[in-house]
């Protein structure tokens, strides 16, 4: 027996020291690139790059458009995309029944978030950009971000609304509030921290992603910030692409340093999800 148990411990041992080492093995690289972004585009942060606009053909100057554009990018995917995701996934979660049809819906979104990015984007210029003719512009891009970040928040919205305990839903009833008043005042606020998690995530795809904004929103250069929601716009990621690949004799040191900015962005909605997150699940109550 205390050979037996001896030979469990040492099993139970290797186990975590592999799970360990998996970890960091995957932990590292990522650090690693974020430090060399940091010390490579380190130097290239400045006031003037960061509200400045770009001149000499993009290799002096700084990079107010693309931010701003990535900005007005952002938040125009979560005006069209989080309240149509969390609509769908509390439909799904508390008023479709378990049949046939919500399975194959299931599956369908499932499949959706598998798309390539650039599928998307030639959807977006085919209904919104020719069909719809809202042209190259912001709502253009943003409803294009939306559809492809919809799967996203569904799913994780969902799972966080299916992951409240049933004893809430019946307690709340039982005491005569209606559906609508127990998924409003007491489901969405004890799921708030997973749809947080889905709506980030969703969020920081859409910031990041170049191919669906090339075909319906992106612009090589505008000398201004854009006026309306229907003109065109800079974007970092599609920017610190120009910036890579079509400018010849780029500083380094700028392409590193736009990078680090769309990394800062990006990390930036991280930090402020997880705060929002930790706040939400210390106040839950189960």
């Amino acid at each position: 027996m205390k050979f037996l148990a001896k030979n469990r411990h040492t099993v139970q041992r290797l186990g975590f020291s592999g799970i360990t080492l998996m970890a960091v093995v995957t932990v590292l690289p990522i650090v690693g690139t974020i430090l060399f972004i940091l010390f490579k585009g380190g130097s290239a942060i400045s006031v003037e790059f960061l509200t400045g606009f770009p001149h000499d053909g993009m290799r002096a100057g700084g990079i107010l458009p693309a931010i701003i554009g990535t900005l007005y990018l952002t938040i125009g995917t979560a005006i069209f995309s989080v309240p149509l995701g969390i609509a769908a996934a509390i439909y799904l979660s508390e008023y479709a029944k378990d049949n046939q049809w919500t399975r194959l819906i299931r599956i369908a979104i499932i499949n959706l978030a598998g798309i390539p990015s650039v599928v998307y984007g030639l959807f977006g210029l085919g209904l919104f950009v020719l069909f719809l003719q809202f042209g190259t512009s912001i709502l253009a891009a943003s409803l294009t971000l939306s559809i492809m970040t919809l799967p996203v928040i569904i799913s994780t919205s969902e799972e966080a609304l299916r992951a409240v305990p049933q004893a809430f839903r019946t307690v709340s009833i039982s005491l005569g509030a209606t559906r609508w008043q127990t998924i409003s005042r007491i489901i969405l606020k004890e799921a708030l921290p997973g749809i947080l998690t889905g709506v980030i995530l969703g969020l920081e795809r859409a910031a990041g992603e170049t191919a669906p904004i090339l075909f319906t929103g992106a612009a090589f250069f505008l000398p201004r910030l854009p006026q309306s929601p229907f003109d065109a716009t800079m974007a970092l990621p599609y920017h610190l692409f120009v910036i890579s690949t079509q400018v010849p004799e780029m500083p380094i040191q700028i392409q590193y340093g736009t990078a680090l900015v769309l990394l800062v962005f990006v990390l930036t909605m991280n930090v402020i999800a997880t705060v929002i997150r930790s706040r939400a699940r210390a106040r839950r109550q189960w």
